[in-house]
């Protein structure tokens, strides 16, 4: 799928093996400039030891943790993820394409690839506080408040497909 941004067109699709070092070093970029004022140091060592662990390497080697990535010019400026099947792990977009309709045509990717290929009937999140007008926008509904999990602060949401 290509779709035009106000200053390049950019490409969704799955994750190929070479993209997923830049995904994860976008992601932490981008956790870092707008997540990280809102976490404890506690929960920003467990979000850095969750995006570096060799095991979520090994499961997305295997195919049993999928990721979606925008990319523009060759770049990884966007990923989402899933984890136990409908769960969204991780959608983040590098800071210059906020806004721009990336993280959005990600998430229709993903949301379309579990409805239509897997046959769920919805969508999990945690979001982190910065995100959860985002997902409120594209049809999320909050199931419950804020909570903290190992300086993690989240909201628990969910979309039927």
């Amino acid at each position: 799928m290509n779709t035009d941004t106000a200053d390049a067109p950019y490409e969704v699709r799955w994750a190929r093996e070479d993209e997923w070092a830049p995904a994860m070093k976008m992601i932490w970029r981008t956790f870092l400039r707008y997540d990280g004022q809102d976490y404890t140091e506690e929960g920003i060592r467990n979000f850095f030891d969750f995006i570096t662990d060799d095991d979520l390497y090994r499961a997305f080697l295997r195919g049993e943790y999928q990721v979606m990535v925008a990319l523009a010019q060759g770049t990884v400026i966007g990923a989402g993820s899933l984890r136990n099947r409908n769960h969204l792990s991780l959608l983040f977009v590098d800071g210059a394409y906020h806004r721009r309709g990336v993280g959005s045509a990600i998430l229709i990717r993903l949301c379309d690839y579990l409805e239509h290929e897997l046959g769920e009937r919805y969508i999990s999140l945690k979001a982190a506080p910065y995100a959860v007008g985002f997902y409120r926008k594209l049809g999320f509904r909050v199931v419950r408040p804020e909570a903290e999990y190992s300086g993690i602060r989240v909201t628990d949401m969910v979309k039927i497909l």
